[in-house]
């Protein structure tokens, strides 16, 4: 037959006698147009066109982006003739199989995979990897929402159920634990942190010192005042200054002590006061053996039920009010046991000129 007889059909396909439908080849990348289409030399008489829909089942894929000149691909043999004597290959099926094993590898290796989420429906999120779906449920998806770029790992892969989990919890949760070994490692007492008052309670407040690492503040150490309320001094979601007062590495846990508590004010206290002064003091509780009065904020002094007043009384409240602001006289002082006794009983008769009801 006569060479110029022959059709460039006949010519293809005498070239790529070996080459079947479906065929694997491999080609070396020429040029990508604006398209996205990719032509590729396969060191055959006709150039391979991979046209932007058959790169790849994910339409996010840039060849432009993934691709340079000079650069080897395998793809499929879809068609021989084009219609304008090209080979019409095809990478979707191949780079699935890729994509797919890759993201098999990822996952049996444990990987933080990163990607952006593409919907959000009433049970979790939708994110996409190359092509694969994978499910995120509101539970383990840390409030992230549509759009939102997202670290997450695979808890649980099964291909043929199409079945992908992600969480991104569990990134949360290790992050949280490996920043707790550190604290508890490099804790000591009388170290100083910044902390988050978690909540507040009667008896003081937990402070979140380190990514969730709590300790209690006890209200002793929040006030010298006796009787203090927690929430009159701290407030949930405050941020304070705190130091490690006990230590239970063991255990994981520990007391706190806040900077604002100020000085004792039982320091030097003898140096204000003496055996027979008279102060002015305001009842702040009762007990059945006599009356706690206030005589400046953080120091307390108690009257015996049998100081109150000459008469005998059963209880305090039947000379007393809560609140009320009388004279009494230091008739005992013990700074190192932080007592003084008070007597109101021993001013009878005198001038109740400071005498009156806190309002």
């Amino acid at each position: 037959m006569n060479d110029e007889n022959i059709s460039f059909e006949e010519l293809l396909n005498s070239s790529m006698k070996n080459e079947k439908l479906g065929k694997t080849v491999e080609g070396t990348v020429m040029s990508i147009n604006q398209n996205g289409e990719i032509i590729l030399d396969l060191n055959y008489k006709a150039d391979g066109i991979i046209p932007r829909g058959e790169y790849s089942f994910d339409e996010a894929e840039d060849p432009k982006k993934e691709l340079k000149i000079g650069d080897k691909l395998t793809a499929d043999v879809i068609k021989l003739n084009d219609g304008q004597g090209n080979v019409l290959l095809s990478c979707k099926k191949r780079r699935r199989d890729y994509i797919r094993k890759e993201f098999e590898n990822r996952v049996n290796n444990n990987d933080i995979f990163e990607e952006i989420v593409s919907d959000k429906n009433d049970k979790g999120l939708i994110v996409n990897y190359k092509g694969i779906r994978i499910f995120i449920p509101h539970s383990l998806s840390e409030n992230a929402n549509k759009d939102d770029k997202i670290k997450f790992r695979i808890i649980e892969y099964k291909p043929k159920e199409h079945k992908i989990i992600g969480s991104v919890k569990i990134l949360v949760d290790e992050e949280k634990k490996k920043k707790e070994e550190e604290f508890w490692k490099d804790a000591e007492v009388g170290k100083e942190y910044k902390g988050i008052v978690n909540s507040v309670c009667s008896y003081g407040a937990f402070i979140d010192i380190y990514g969730g690492v709590q300790g209690l503040l006890h209200i002793s150490e929040m006030s010298w005042e006796r009787g203090a309320n927690p929430n009159d001094i701290l407030k949930q979601g405050q941020e304070v200054i705190v130091k490690i007062k006990e230590l239970d590495k063991e255990n994981k846990r520990m007391k706190l002590i806040y900077d604002k508590k100020g000085e004792d004010p039982w320091k030097n206290v003898s140096s204000k006061y003496k055996v027979g002064d008279i102060v002015k003091v305001k009842i702040k509780k009762f007990m059945p053996f006599g009356a706690f009065a206030e005589i400046e904020k953080g120091i307390e002094g108690l009257i015996h039920i049998s100081q109150i007043c000459e008469q005998r009384i059963s209880k305090p409240e039947e000379k007393l009010e809560i609140g009320e602001i009388v004279n009494a006289k230091i008739i005992d002082l013990n700074e190192e046991n932080k007592k003084i006794e008070l007597s109101v009983k021993e001013l009878e008769g005198t001038s109740s000129e400071y005498s009156s009801k806190d309002k």
